[in-house]
C-alpha cells in the first residue's frame, strides 16, 4: 500500500515545494536550445536527472534529447501549456542522484521526470514523496521506484512484467526447447525482469539449462558465461540487459562459433547504434520494446525525422519514452486545468487525482492507449520485435 503520510508535511514543506514560474524568461533546457518566447515566460517547470556523462549516458542523453523536443513543439504551438525542461547529471549514481534532485529542487521544479535508471531513482523517490513534488519517471523501471510512495508514477514497462511477457511469448512462439540467461547481478533492472521470468518460465513449461551472472566489473568478458551457456546446450539465450553489454555477448558468441537465438527486453532497443559494433551480427536478435523507430504510423515518422535532423541520430525507446512523458504532462495539465502560477504541492495533488483518469496516445506501447493505475504503474503492451536487415520488424 502506498503512504499517504506525505499530505501531512504539504505545510511544513512547502517553502521547499513552492515553484511559481512567473520569473522565467526563457525556455533554455540544460544544454539545448527550447523555443524562447514570452509565452513560454510563464511555463511550467520540469526537471529530471539523468546519467549525461559515465557508463549510462546514451541512456539519460536520450531521455535529455526526447523531452527537450516534446517541450519544444508544444511550445512552438503557442497554447496555455508552455513547458521548460532542465536536467542534472546523476552520474547513475545513487549519492550524486539525491544532490541532483536537491539542485532541481533549488531550482524551483514544479514537475519531476524523476531519474532515468532504475536505482538512482530509487534514492530519489522518498525525497519526492517528502517534498510533495510529482514524478513521472520515463524508464526508471523498477517496482521500487512507485513503492511506498503517493507520488512518483512510471512510463515504462516495470521489471516485473517484462519478464513474465518475454516468458510468455517465448513459449507461445515456441522461441526454444532449452534457454540460457545472462544478466547483470548487481543491477535491479536486470534481477527484476529474471525473477518474474523464471517464475513465468516455470508455469509455461521453459527449461532454463543455466543462469549466469556478471557485474559491472566484469561486464567487457563474457567467454566464461558463452562457454557455460553452450555446454548447457541451450538455443536461446535470454539477456535481460542493457544493449551494451548485449552487444558484446554477440559479438563474442560470434567469435566462438556459438549462434543461438538471442532475446531481449527494452533495453536492448538501440543495440544498433552502439559505436563500433557489426550490426551485422543483430540479425534475427527478438525482443520486446514499447516503441520502433521503424514504424510507418504518421507520429513515429515526424518524430524520428525531427530527432534526426535535431541530434543526428535514430532515436531509441529512452528517447520515445521521454517524449512521451512530456506529452503526458501537457495533457493531464490541461484535463486539470492547472496554471504555472501553481506551486509543485497542489500540482502534485492534481496529478495524482488526474493521471488514473486518463488515456494517453503515444508514441510507446502497442497503440492501446497507455492508462496508469493509482499506484503509478503505467499499463501499455510491449511489441515483440526481431532485427531483420538492420532494422526492427514486428514479429
Amino acid at each position: 500500500m502506498k503512504k499517504s503520510l506525505s499530505m501531512l508535511l504539504v505545510g511544513s514543506m512547502l517553502v521547499t515545494a513552492l515553484a511559481g514560474c512567473g520569473g522565467n524568461t526563457d525556455t533554455q533546457g540544460a544544454g539545448d536550445g527550447q523555443d524562447n518566447t514570452d509565452a513560454a515566460a510563464t511555463a511550467f517547470l520540469i526537471g529530471g536527472t539523468a546519467p549525461l556523462t559515465g557508463e549510462a549516458a546514451i541512456y539519460g542523453n536520450a531521455v535529455k534529447n526526447g523531452a527537450e523536443l516534446a517541450a519544444e513543439e508544444i511550445n512552438a504551438e503557442g497554447g496555455d501549456i508552455q513547458i521548460k525542461v532542465i536536467f542534472e547529471d546523476d552520474e547513475h549514481n545513487t549519492e550524486k542522484a539525491v544532490s541532483a534532485y536537491n539542485a532541481l529542487k533549488d531550482e524551483g521544479i514544479q514537475l519531476s521526470l524523476g531519474a532515468v535508471t532504475s536505482k538512482p531513482g530509487e534514492a530519489i523517490a522518498p525525497l519526492h514523496e517528502e517534498d510533495h513534488i510529482f514524478a513521472l519517471t520515463p524508464s526508471a523501471s523498477s517496482p521500487a521506484n512507485i513503492e511506498g510512495n503517493d507520488v512518483v508514477f512510471q512510463m515504462c514497462f516495470s521489471d516485473p512484467n517484462q519478464g513474465m511477457a518475454s516468458a510468455e511469448y517465448i513459449a507461445d512462439q515456441q522461441l526454444g526447447t532449452k534457454i540460457g540467461v545472462i544478466y547483470k547481478s548487481d543491477d535491479v533492472y536486470s534481477t527484476g525482469i529474471l525473477e518474474q521470468f523464471k517464475a513465468e518460465a516455470e508455469s509455461k513449461g521453459l527449461e532454463i539449462v543455466t543462469e549466469q551472472a556478471f557485474t559491472t566489473e566484469t561486464q567487457n568478458d563474457f567467454s566464461v558465461q558463452l562457454n557455460a551457456c553452450k555446454s548447457a546446450g541451450a538455443d536461446l539465450l535470454f539477456l535481460p540487459i542493457y544493449y551494451t553489454p548485449a552487444s558484446l555477448i554477440l559479438t563474442q558468441a560470434n567469435a566462438m562459433g556459438y549462434t543461438p537465438k538471442f532475446f531481449g527486453v527494452d533495453g536492448m532497443d538501440g543495440i544498433l547504434t552502439v559505436e563500433n559494433f557489426d550490426t551485422t551480427l543483430a540479425e534475427g536478435v527478438m525482443l520486446l520494446t514499447p516503441f520502433n523507430a521503424d514504424a510507418t504510423d504518421e507520429k513515429t515518422v515526424n518524430f524520428v525525422t525531427k530527432y534526426k535532423e535535431k541530434y543526428g541520430e535514430t532515436p531509441n525507446q529512452f528517447a520515445a519514452d521521454a517524449y512521451d512523458c512530456i506529452y503526458a504532462y501537457k495533457q493531464a495539465l490541461e484535463e486539470a486545468e492547472c496554471t504555472p502560477d501553481m506551486s509543485a504541492s497542489d500540482l502534485c495533488d492534481k496529478m495524482i487525482e488526474t493521471f488514473p483518469t486518463i488515456t494517453f496516445e503515444g508514441l510507446t506501447g502497442d497503440g492501446a492507449g497507455i492508462t496508469w493505475d493509482s499506484n503509478g504503474a503505467v499499463s501499455k503492451s510491449p511489441k515483440g520485435m526481431i532485427i531483420e536487415n538492420g532494422a526492427y520488424v514486428g514479429m
